[in-house]
């Protein structure tokens, strides 16, 4: 029986996680808020990671026009304990990915731009 589009999307995110230890943790998010697929820990309220996640990807977007700065390609946050990192997939959906604090960046978003790209043909 062939994997479902969310098990696919699961799989994808696996990958990015096995492959980027700093990784603790992923999940593709719809520009509405929602959650397309999670390997979110237990105990994170999926609903309010992704609205905020559509949120921050949202307002980065709006930031970034509005200053000249031109297409959005990722957002940030980082915090005592860690990273929080955004990046587009396609115009329909947000990766978003929950880093170690120690995590090298330029390598993460390397990681979870090829992720993005794999997870576009998904989400379309």
């Amino acid at each position: 029986m062939p994997k479902s589009r969310n098990d696919l999307m699961l799989d994808r995110l696996r990958t990015l996680q096995a492959n980027t230890p700093d990784v603790e943790s992923s999940a593709v998010v719809s520009v509405d808020g929602l959650i397309i697929a999670s390997s979110l820990p237990v105990g994170f309220e999926e609903d309010r990671v992704s609205a905020m996640s559509a949120a921050m990807l949202s307002l980065g977007d709006r930031i970034a026009g509005e200053l000249g700065r031109g297409l959005l390609s990722e957002v940030y946050i980082h915090g005592a304990d860690g990273y929080v990192l955004l990046v587009s997939v396609g115009g329909e959906a947000v990766l978003t990915v929950l880093a170690r604090k120690q995590a090298k960046l330029g390598l993460l978003f390397l990681e979870m731009r090829r992720a993005a790209e794999d997870l576009e043909q998904l989400v379309g």
